[in-house]
Formats: C-alpha cells, structure tokens, sequence
C-alpha cells in the first residue's frame, strides 16, 4: 500500500527459525507451525489480518496480489541477526535447511555477509554515538529489549558502544567447505526452477514435513527430529542437504533437519 518496489518478508524468516530452533519467546510468539512456513511459501505476508500474540492486536494484511518477485526473503539480515541479545547467527545444524528453503524460494533470496560459507562470528548489534546521553540510552534500550526473555535472565547484553562489540562482530572467514558447497548447487539449481508461484504446497503438522511443487520439482523438507519416510513418485534427486537421503522403491527416507530436490523425470 505505499507504492514501494518491494520489501523485507520478516514473516518468512520468523516462520522459518521458528520451525527450525523452535524459538517462541519475543516476535517468535506468533510463529512455529509448519502451516505458517507452507503459507509463507504462497506469500511471506504469514500475519495477514488476523490476532497477533505478540503485538496483542490484529496485524498485517493480505498480498495476494503482490506479485512473488517483489518480496526479498533470507534466513540472516543485519536486522534478525543483529537485533538478537548476542548476535547469533542460525544455530550450524539448522544452516542446510534454513539455506534450502531460502534459496530454492520462489522469492528473491538475501544472503547476509558469510552466511554462505557459515560465518562463525556473531554480528552484535554496535553503536559510536558521541553524545553520551544517546549512547546511554542505545544501552539501556538494548537491555530493556530483553529484560522480558527468560532465556537471557541473569547475563550481561553487550554494551553496543563498547569497542570490543564491534570488533566480535568481524568476519572471521572461516570456511565450512560442505555448506558452502551446498550453497553454491542450491543457487546454480535455483536458475532450473520456473519463475513465479509455486504450483502445489502441502505439509503435515504432526510428522512436521512440507512439500513444495515448482514445475517438474518438488521441494522436501524434514523439519522433525526424526527421520522420515513418506511415498514419493518424483525419479531421482537434484539436490540433498544430507548423505542420509534416499529415494528408492517409491519411499523418499530424510533425516531430521534436512531437504531434498526431487525431479520428476
């Protein structure tokens, strides 16, 4: 409704984490069923009108007519990363996962500075104010923000100012070879997948799976804590974002955590 080219689908990345960290504290509050991640697949506008736990309030609106190009989505952002108590990125055994559902998207994909090899330094959120009244008050906003989260109770947030915030927020550059891999098959197979809508989304709640059709493709996702099985009529496997996968006899077997491009011929 205001006429921009495009913008940040936060609710793509909220229903993302939240289904692979089961994170539920904060804006998290509204989010974590697979359904909302399967709806996020059509278009990331997941709060569309109806009542937000979080804000305590109806919020968002629909976007149907919005088309998909014009939303950008990600699993990192300075934004996520760096408003987090710690700046910490996606947990290391989410990141295939997190990078398959991202990247093979029928949205423009973010990938945030090092995701794409696992950066293992945080991005803390870090400020230069020179005024001390506003640099006092970035520090005690910053504690107030996560006064409320159990998960924080009883430590130190860093000091946005303090010069060693920023310098922990440096990358590293230490490569993990296999998920850098992984990244570079992911966006060389997002090339042979059509523009546009998705064709079918389905998923099951309680088995925690999501299946996503893109023309002669079909997107897995395992997102439970066990392996699992489930009939499958696709012919072979484009991409897997583990060794474990397997597709035989009719049944695709995927272990916790992981996803598998299926083609059709």
């Amino acid at each position: 409704g205001y006429a921009c080219d495009g913008e940040w689908a936060d609710d793509f990345h909220h229903a993302l984490r939240a289904v692979l960290t089961d994170e539920r504290e904060g804006y998290y509050a509204d989010f974590g069923e697979v359904s909302q991640l399967a709806k996020a697949y059509h278009r990331p506008h997941v709060r569309d009108g109806g009542y937000s736990k979080f804000m305590r309030r109806r919020f968002g609106a629909p976007a149907d007519d919005i088309p998909c190009e014009q939303f950008v989505v990600f699993s990192q952002n300075h934004d996520q990363v760096g408003n987090r108590a710690f700046g910490d990125r996606m947990p290391a055994e989410a990141r295939p996962l997190a990078a398959f559902c991202t990247l093979l998207s029928p949205f423009p994909a973010l990938l945030f500075m090092g995701e794409e090899y696992g950066e293992p330094a945080p991005f803390q959120f870090f400020s230069d104010h020179i005024d001390p009244d506003i640099a006092q008050a970035t520090r005690d906003g910053r504690r107030a923000e996560f006064a409320a989260f159990a998960e924080f109770a009883g430590q130190q947030i860093p000091d946005p100012q303090d010069v060693a915030t920023f310098e922990r927020s440096k990358l590293s550059r230490e490569r993990d070879e296999q998920l850098a891999g992984l990244y570079r098959e992911l966006i060389a197979a997002r090339g042979e997948l059509p523009m546009g809508d998705v064709d079918t989304i389905s998923f099951d709640e309680s088995d925690r799976w999501l299946r996503v059709t893109r023309g002669r493709f079909q997107l897995v996702c395992n997102f439970a804590a066990a392996t699992l099985r489930m009939p499958c009529d696709a012919q072979g496997i484009r991409i897997a974002t583990s060794d474990e996968t397997r597709l035989a006899g009719g049944v695709l077997e995927l272990a916790p955590l992981s996803g598998a491009l299926l083609r059709d011929t």
